[in-house]
């Protein structure tokens, strides 16, 4: 393709939205334009990039026996009502009524459609197993849309689903996902890729994994250890920090904190340090009001908290339900002679002596609590992991850390067949309900995080896997008839080839070529020059190895093809 034929608007400015690399990059490069908060027009170059992700991901879901369907993006209620997810998934759904007054949903994903179309069709075991898949566009009604293309409320993903009659079936369909996926990824070109624990959330099922890449970027938080231990922190458990309590007390004592509420302010009236604080929230769960309690430098995780309470229906408690309930302020209340409210304490309060706690009573604290002695308590994983903590697994440091999220892989179980009565018959005639799987990846994700992995002062580069464009051929002076033919031949020699190549037949100044070139991610950029042409060879610049050499113009070609086969053979 010719560079007059194809649209490319590049931009020299960065943008003022812009909050990560690829951001910025994806819109100076002619790649995406905002239409809206999370809302992007994928112009020409991300199209054929995408296309290329695209492609990828058909043959690897082919090569584990994928069948591609394509499932609308416009849902009734009903399916969702029937699982439960049209409550559970609250305002990131979007909703919306037809002429008729019907309810209908923007599909986020497709786990009810695909349940209720295979519920309809698969009768025998015989018929098992199975995996079908799709690349659709998904909706998400996102809070804060943020980071470009990497969190938007509009996406392509390609979803899959297994369907087997046992969990032994699911786990072979579980694996053979992850080690598709993981080709997927290193084809992409994408480098230190590592899955992690994950939290189900509305998707439902006991087992998750999510794939990541370390980088700023990301959305997500992980933890890490040496020993091979990693987890999302939603669900990341760790040993907190060694404390030394005093041996217990007789009573606890009540003492005036006059215009304290906070750990901060308790701590530097009391002269105590804040792992002494006994915190105390309160949450409505179902309905219900719930007090839970974290030491005094923790944070709740409210997705661990969601998990143990099943449910995504719960926020923190009003401020005159409190005073109601507790005689006192959130500032000023604790566990001691509280009844009639289930109580769950996280494990790091778990044997610990002489810690002070609200005393239900506005203005005063209680000194030397010990939770089994003065007050009783469920305990639960309740905090969220912080640097310093030791892993679970095997008591060393662990490691806090960013990273962004290429893919979700959930062993859904029955939860769905359960739901929509999807079973089939088994060998002796009788009904089984279908063990599922569910796995998703991200195909805009995957480009950013290649952008956000390889990019530089002068642009990014892609593998040739997923760039727009395997080689471009850049005459220094378009005008200029010699180099406009040897420019042209090269060309039609390297698309004769079967290479993907952009020719650059604009009249602009050498330096601007050269810009462009180095911005829109195209791994390597043939020169074509007058000091070349005098001598019988053009440059070769290889923005993979950042690398330039002379090559003879007759072999220049072939070179290119070489180099090209060699990178994608390496990813």
């Amino acid at each position: 393709m010719r560079w007059s034929e194809c649209f490319i608007p590049t931009h020299k400015e960065h943008p003022a939205d812009a909050e990560c690399a690829s951001h910025a990059l994806l819109v100076r490069a002619g790649y995406v334009r905002r239409l809206t908060a999370g809302v992007y027009t994928k112009l020409p170059l991300a199209v054929r990039s995408i296309a290329k992700i695209e492609r990828i991901l058909d043959e690897e879901m082919a090569r584990i026996g994928g069948r591609r369907f394509h499932m609308p993006a416009l849902q009734p209620a009903e399916p969702w009502v029937r699982s439960g997810r049209w409550a559970v998934m609250g305002e990131t759904l979007f909703r919306l009524q037809d002429r008729a007054g019907h309810n209908l949903c923007l599909g986020p994903t497709h786990e009810e459609v695909v349940a209720a179309t295979a519920s309809a069709e698969l009768r025998s075991y015989k018929d098992l197993p199975q995996i079908w898949y799709q690349i659709q566009t998904k909706f998400r009604d996102e809070i804060r849309p943020r980071s470009g293309i990497i969190r938007t409320r509009e996406f392509l993903m390609k979803d899959s689903y297994s369907f087997d009659l046992d969990k032994d079936g699911l786990e072979a369909s579980y694996r053979r996902h992850l080690e598709a996926y993981e080709r997927i990824f290193r084809r992409c070109g994408l480098e230190g890729v590592f899955t992690v624990r994950a939290f189900s959330g509305a998707m439902g099922g006991t087992v998750s994994h999510e794939f990541m890449i370390p980088t700023e970027a990301g959305e997500s938080t992980v933890v890490k250890c040496s020993c091979g231990y990693a987890a999302n922190v939603e669900t990341a458990g760790a040993l907190p920090g060694d404390v030394a309590d005093e041996e217990a007390r007789g009573a606890p004592t009540e003492v005036a904190t006059p215009d304290v509420g906070t750990v901060e302010e308790v701590c530097a009236f009391l002269d105590v340090p804040p792992e002494r604080i006994v915190k105390s929230l309160v949450y409505v769960i179902k309905s219900s009001l719930v007090l839970l309690l974290l030491r005094g430098d923790d944070q709740l995780n409210e997705q661990k908290l969601s998990a143990l309470f099943d449910t995504g229906d719960l926020r923190p408690a009003h401020e005159a339900r409190i005073q109601k309930k507790f005689g006192a302020g959130i500032g000023s209340i604790g566990p001691v002679g509280v009844e009639q409210i289930e109580i769950v304490a996280d494990r790091a309060l778990d044997g610990r002596r002489n810690l002070v706690c609200g005393a239900n009573k506005d203005g005063f604290h209680l000194v030397g609590v010990t939770p089994g002695v003065h007050f009783e308590a469920r305990y639960e994983d309740l905090r969220r992991v912080n640097a310093g903590d030791r892993c679970i697994e095997c008591g060393q440091p662990i490691e806090v850390s960013r990273a962004l999220e290429l893919g979700h892989t959930f062993k859904l179980g029955t939860r769905y067949s359960d739901a929509f009565g999807f079973a089939v018959t088994d060998a002796s005639g009788r009904p089984r309900p279908v063990v599922m799987g569910s796995y998703g990846i991200g195909l805009e994700r995957i480009l950013a995080g290649a952008i956000e992995q390889r990019h530089d002062e002068n642009g990014f580069v892609l593998s040739p896997a997923i760039a727009p464009f395997d080689l471009i051929v850049t005459p220094v002076n378009w005008t200029d008839a010699a180099q406009r033919h040897s420019a042209e031949t090269l060309y039609a020699s390297l698309v004769e080839q079967g290479v993907d190549v952009l020719l650059d037949d604009r009249d602009r100044s050498p330096g601007v070529k050269f810009k462009d070139a180095d911005l829109i991610g195209v791994p390597l950029r043939i020169t074509v020059g007058p000091k070349g042409l005098a001598s019988g060879t053009v440059e070769l610049v290889d923005r993979l190895e950042g690398s330039r050499r002379d090559l003879p113009i007759a072999e220049a070609g072939e070179l290119a093809r070489k180099r090209l086969s060699a990178a994608v053979a390496s990813s």
